[in-house]
């Protein structure tokens, strides 16, 4: 016996959708590879200050002046890369700076993986980081990075906070050096063609605002009026890289 039932048919009508389809070896036109078997969705330039954020503690208009563009006209992308590492973005664009910070869990039970470390600041940097910012707020120069600070006046500063006690010179005077040091490799101080002169990067102003800066102050008055040694009581720490090495641009006075 023959099986004469109809075979049911679609009558719908055919639909013909628009969008191109893409081909698994076509990529897409508004991706920005750089190399063979780039998936990254930044161009260059954004890339480059993702990199520098990473590297540095800090990059602003002028010591960056591309990659601090980058920043503005990409903030969102890179803060949510930034995200992905547990980090923050943080941008000043009165004072033209932009720096990450380590972002905090709010569960109690665990935190998060970390790129940054705090590192304590010893008593001489604590000193001059205070003095730089001071200078910085009693200076109304207009633009960033504009005061300039001598090596002798940080010295001849640091010098009226040491106590009665202490006899050696030629080892504090180290030891502000040093403190010196540290700060142009963190940029806080940046290089003219002086090697005795300083422009102060306006990051200060970031890393000490009003409320810390009293603080700190007060610190360093019961810490002289104590008497106690450099390495005594709790010092203040900051933020900063796990590779604090750092390379800067030589900058013109």
């Amino acid at each position: 016996m023959t099986d004469t039932t109809s075979a049911p048919v679609d009558e719908t009508d055919e639909y013909d959708d628009p969008t191109p389809v893409e081909q698994d070896d076509e990529r897409d036109e508004s991706s920005f590879a750089l190399f063979e078997g780039d998936e990254g969705r930044l161009d260059e330039l954004q890339r480059r200050a993702f990199v520098a954020l990473l590297r540095h503690s800090y990059i602003s208009a002028r010591t960056h002046a591309d990659e601090w563009r980058a920043v503005l006209d990409a903030e969102y992308q890179l803060r949510s890369r930034l995200n992905d590492l547990f980090l923050e973005l943080h941008v000043d664009r009165d004072r033209e700076v932009a720096w990450k910070r380590q972002a905090r869990s709010e569960s109690q039970r665990r935190g998060f993986p970390t790129l940054l470390r705090d590192v304590p600041y010893t008593r001489e940097e604590t000193i001059v980081l205070v003095y730089l910012r001071m200078r910085l707020r009693a200076d109304a120069r207009p633009g960033p990075d504009q005061v300039v600070v001598d090596r002798a006046e940080i010295l001849g500063h640091v010098a009226g906070f040491r106590p009665a006690t202490a006899t050696d010179k030629t080892r504090d005077e180290g030891r502000v050096a040093k403190a010196i040091d540290r700060l142009v490799t963190a940029r806080v101080l940046l290089k003219t063609s002086d090697p005795d002169r300083f422009r102060i990067a306006s990051v200060v102003e970031v890393m000490l605002p009003l409320e810390r800066l009293l603080e700190l102050d007060q610190w360093l008055a019961n810490v002289t009026t104590a008497e106690r040694g450099p390495d005594d009581g709790d010092e203040p720490s900051l933020q900063t890289d796990t590779d604090p090495d750092e390379t800067e641009d030589e900058d013109e006075s």
